[in-house]
């Protein structure tokens, strides 16, 4: 189930985070540019956060939700 779950949020958090970088990069890379004195740190902290959480969203979520989770258990069949 878990593993399910995590591989349908896959796609979506990497097209979400790759979008937000690439409008991102260009103020990294062009930071020591005068005049891009409070958008270059700004952008590395972005940049550095957006890697760690989807780092995080896609290997150690999954895991905890494996190792803590309740597993989701079935009812048992009713004969009638």
């Amino acid at each position: 189930m878990v593993l399910r779950v995590a591989r349908e949020r896959l796609l979506p958090i990497l097209m979400t985070s790759l979008a937000t970088a690439l409008a991102v990069v260009p103020l990294v890379a062009l930071g020591d540019r005068p005049g891009h004195e409070i958008e270059y740190p700004l952008a590395i902290v972005v940049l550095a956060g957006l890697v760690t959480s989807t780092l995080l969203n896609l290997f150690v979520v999954p895991s905890l939700y494996l190792r803590f989770g309740k597993g989701r258990r079935e009812p048992a069949p009713v004969d009638g």
